[in-house]
């Protein structure tokens, strides 16, 4: 599939490029779903653009980049600084398609804990606290993301997703965590073999979307 986040044609392109501005889909306080840090607050900030191109993704609308308003960086900690929490997680879209430098550092300066959920397919920008590596067919994850993950969240909706995740659970480092996540659409037909295969490869760790089954918005 081929898809264009259309970044491009964005306005103040240069300082996009720069990271001093950033197209957001949406900015949101919930509670974390998924991974490792599944059941603890925190403030989404979700990046818009992304040509990756996961024919299941659920936020496909988060895209392409020019259908989300421009922020500074000013602007996007104005407004996060209403909710009473210190975690963030930057995702998308395809987060690493931006230089995040300039964001993680002006958001550290108010003590934020940065987690980030990203596919691996851009260099690797910013500091963080936390990285979600989740990768996809579509577009394979460098190097340095690779390196730098803390946790290894792989999506089974096929059977062969079980050999995909295999591949990259050799790539990232010991003390990286193992998760393996069913797709929300063929939970029903996946979730059985999943939890064997978990069982079998102990290594693994079974990651819910449990703002799915808790109805979180």
């Amino acid at each position: 599939m081929k898809v264009s986040a259309n970044i491009e044609a964005l306005a103040d392109l240069d300082l996009i490029r720069k990271g001093e501005r950033l197209p957001v889909m949406e900015v949101f306080y919930t509670i974390q779903g998924e991974g490792r840090n599944a059941g603890a607050p925190a403030i989404f900030i979700r990046l818009a653009g992304c040509d990756v191109g996961c024919h299941w993704c659920d936020v496909k609308e988060s895209w392409t980049a020019t259908d989300h308003k421009v922020y500074s960086i000013q602007e996007l900690k104005d407004e996060i600084s209403q909710y009473p929490c210190k975690n963030i997680v930057i995702t998308g879209g395809e987060p690493l398609m931006y230089k995040l430098d300039v964001l993680c550092s002006s958001l550290k300066e108010d003590d934020y804990l940065l987690w980030m959920e990203t596919s691996g397919a851009y260099e690797l920008s910013g500091e963080w606290d936390w990285i979600c590596l989740s990768p996809k067919k579509t577009k394979l994850p460098v190097q340095s993301v690779i390196d730098q993950a803390h946790e290894l969240k792989c999506i089974v909706f096929n059977q062969s997703d079980y050999d995909f995740a295999e591949e990259h659970a050799e790539k990232v480092g010991t003390n990286c965590e193992l998760f393996l996540q069913v797709e929300w659409s063929v939970k029903e037909k996946r979730l059985p073999s999943l939890i064997q295969y978990v069982k079998d490869h102990p290594k693994w760790k079974i990651s819910t979307q449990t703002h799915k089954y808790l109805d979180i918005p």
